[in-house]
């Protein structure tokens, strides 16, 4: 299985170098053959890992939360460079660090006087494996950070818990081991062990829940606009006005898109019902004009010999079969 590890090894015993001037502390142990977690690293798993703890990153401290966590500024103290394995020992590098840190005096006087409080914590993704009752390191495959911590008693895996690893993270197969052997965890303890990580699900549910408000306003929209335009046929159809899709160059004036645009927007079925009616009663009126207009044109001047007195206000109106005079009349 592939899961994330974080080891911690300390310097006691180790002969150390230190040059303050160069701000190198040489001869630092990085990882040894066994872990205070019960795992074990046989000397080919860590001459393979060398390339990949080449100027690793140091810190100071574990990451907040997560151990893939981005550090702040402060934190970072150096890199290791130079590392090489001791076959039996473990592996060994120099320490290159900031002269100018605010850690650094202590972290050299540490190293010269009481080297057992220079102590790292390694967040590493490695492959391990079951044999004999001990859990092997058989591959490391990423060194994400080795963090340099002032309490190494109480140091454990930050995806540890007795003994288990219960939130590992996967590399194409499930890093858990069977559930019986994972103490349950509640909202709370999640929240206060991977912060960033509920942070990070949160914004995705966030963002997912507004596109999905997005997406239902947009079709509650079109819903709406789809129930009006059927009032408006109904209507329509009521009052013997065209259909919305007539071709006829008279329905289209009567139902023009300037009407239906204004019929649509009305704030309910009684203000859409008045503007139709409206509409019809205007229509008739026209219609009925143009054929008194029509009737009294057939029977010309013949009718009387004096001249005939009319309403010089009253709208001279089209004949039936004027369209376009009847347009203007009815816009």
């Amino acid at each position: 299985m592939t899961e994330m590890l974080q080891e911690f090894c300390d310097s006691r015993g180790v002969r150390m170098r230190v040059d303050r001037q160069a701000g190198v502390i040489r001869g630092v142990k990085i990882l040894g053959l066994s872990s205070r977690n019960g795992r074990t690293y046989p000397d080919e798993t860590l001459a393979r890992a060398v390339a990949l703890y080449e100027n690793a990153k140091v810190n100071v401290n574990h990451p907040k939360g997560s151990p893939l966590a981005p550090r702040d500024y402060q934190d970072r103290l150096g890199a290791i460079r130079d590392v090489a394995v001791r076959p039996g020992e473990g592996l060994f590098a120099d320490l290159h660090f900031n002269p100018k840190h605010a850690l650094a005096e202590q972290l050299a006087w540490d190293a010269e006087h009481a080297p057992e409080n220079v102590g790292f914590s390694h967040n590493v993704e490695a492959r391990t494996a079951r044999r004999g009752g001990q859990v092997v390191v058989e591959a490391i495959v990423r060194v994400q950070s080795v963090d340099l911590v002032a309490d190494p008693a109480t140091t454990r895996g930050l995806f540890e818990e007795a003994g288990h690893s219960c939130l590992a993270q996967e590399t194409g197969r499930n890093a858990c081991p069977p559930l019986d052997h994972c103490p349950p965890r509640t909202p709370e303890m999640l929240l206060e062990q991977y912060p960033e990580l509920v942070e990070e699900i949160r914004h995705e549910d966030a963002a997912e829940i507004e596109r999905l408000r997005t997406e239902v306003n947009r079709l509650s929209g079109r819903e709406k606009e789809h129930q009006k335009q059927e009032l408006l046929r109904r209507l329509l159809s009521e009052q013997r006005l065209p259909a919305l899709e007539s071709a006829d160059p008279q329905a289209q004036a009567i139902v023009s898109p300037a009407f239906v645009a204004t019929a649509l927007a009305a704030e309910d079925e009684n203000a859409m019902r008045e503007l139709v009616e409206e509409r019809a009663r205007l229509v008739q009126n026209l219609r009925r004009g143009m054929a008194g207009n029509h009737a009294a044109g057939a029977e010309g001047v013949s009718a009387s010999a004096k001249p005939v007195s009319r309403n010089q206000n009253a709208a001279i109106l089209p004949l039936p079969g004027d369209t376009k005079a009847f347009v203007e009349a009815i816009t």
